[in-house]
């Protein structure tokens, strides 16, 4: 089976949609009879060990992102390679793309919904642009074989925008890089902190959807006895004494090893598709306090953590003190348990060959049909 991915969002700071595409590229080189495309936006037209520049202008401003104007390059390229079947991972010219591929092909294509645009533009240019947005998300998504959403919140979204045919498909996480051994014994020295002081952390971009600004009254509130750490670029510049920041874009190296230091990851964001951070830190034996909220509350279950309500600063508050009231290091450890019996990659990538082999209606190698339902 030749497996065709495909997406803009794929770029030196990418987030989770690289995460996963490169986990599951690593994973199916290692089976047989698999072999596994990946068409990314470049400067220029280029091929590398099966992955494919396509030629895409940049954004300003966009930290490396490319923004494909024109299908053509994307169709030929995969009409040269005549994959068995398509996966486009986001929602604008890549996507019409792939589905002008399948056609010509006659191959299934699939559409992992992976960003909530309708959430997105709206949050950017208003509630009066919902309904259009909408409405394309509705015309696009009904066209795939088998649409994907990483958790059952935005499984909902998608049906309720009447998008049948929508399958679950949760990410994963690399469990070698994100663990309990990553802990940084130095880091409280490194930031100035006296031992009694609880080190909070919070891991991504400085984004608005993110709520730092919720994060920062939660500090204000905890006082000197707490200190949070914001691992990431473009973080708030005006801080209360016990904040401090990277501000650069950390690898995820860099952000396993902090996280795994810190005694609780907090995370205000109210519109996460999926959390991917938050079970990075869970894997790292950190538990989580987050708001009630899109997948976060899916993610963070009973024993690993806390939820809060959503935008309250003070109820994370409350939920910050509870974790300290009981047995942090316990709610770890089962952090670390639930994340190694959900989110492990190679798990993730049998539910993938699964939709694959469905909508194909081909089957696996022999020694992979007994991992996939054994």
């Amino acid at each position: 089976m030749h497996i065709a991915d495909m997406t803009m969002f794929h770029a030196p700071s990418s987030g989770g949609v690289r995460t996963y595409l490169e986990a599951k590229r690593r994973r199916l080189r290692t089976r047989p009879d698999i072999r596994h495309s990946l068409l990314v936006p470049g400067e220029s037209s280029s091929v590398s060990d099966d992955l494919y520049n396509v030629p895409a202008p940049p954004i300003p401003f966009g930290n490396g992102y490319r923004f494909p104007l024109r299908r053509t390059g994307w169709v030929s390229t995969l009409l040269a390679l005549s994959p068995d079947i398509i996966e486009a991972g986001d929602p604008y010219v890549t996507a019409w793309a792939a589905l002008d591929a399948g056609r010509k092909l006659d191959v299934p294509v699939l559409g992992f919904y992976h960003s909530d645009l309708p959430r997105l533009i709206t949050n950017r240019l208003g509630e009066w642009s919902g309904h259009n947005v909408d409405r394309y998300v509705q015309r696009l998504y009904r066209h795939f074989d088998r649409v994907l959403a990483p958790s059952q919140v935005m499984a909902e979204r998608l049906d309720r925008l009447g998008i049948g045919n929508v399958h679950i498909q949760p990410l994963g996480v690399d469990l070698t890089t994100f663990h309990p051994d990553r802990c940084d014994m130095q880091l409280r020295q490194k930031l100035g902190l006296p031992d009694h002081v609880r080190l909070l952390a919070f891991a991504g971009r400085g984004s608005r959807e993110k709520n730092l600004d919720e994060l920062l009254a939660v500090a204000r509130l905890l006082g000197p006895d707490y200190h949070l750490l914001l691992i990431g670029s473009g973080m708030p510049r005006h801080l209360p004494d016990n904040v401090s920041v990277t501000g650069h874009f950390c690898s995820g190296d860099e952000v396993a090893r902090m996280v795994a230091s810190v005694d609780v990851l907090l995370h205000a964001g109210t519109q996460e598709t999926f959390g991917l951070v938050v079970l990075e830190a869970m894997a790292c034996g950190t538990p989580v306090v987050a708001a009630r909220a899109g997948a976060l509350a899916e993610n963070v279950p009973l024993g690993c953590g806390q939820l809060c309500e959503p935008h309250s600063p003070r109820d994370m508050v409350r939920a910050v003190q509870e974790v300290f009231a009981n047995d942090p290091s316990a709610l770890g450890r089962q952090a670390r348990r639930h994340v190694e019996k959900n989110h492990d990659w190679d798990h993730v990538v049998n539910g993938l060959m699964g939709h694959y082999r469905a909508v194909t209606g081909t089957r696996l190698h022999p020694l992979l049909e007994e991992v996939t339902h054994g």
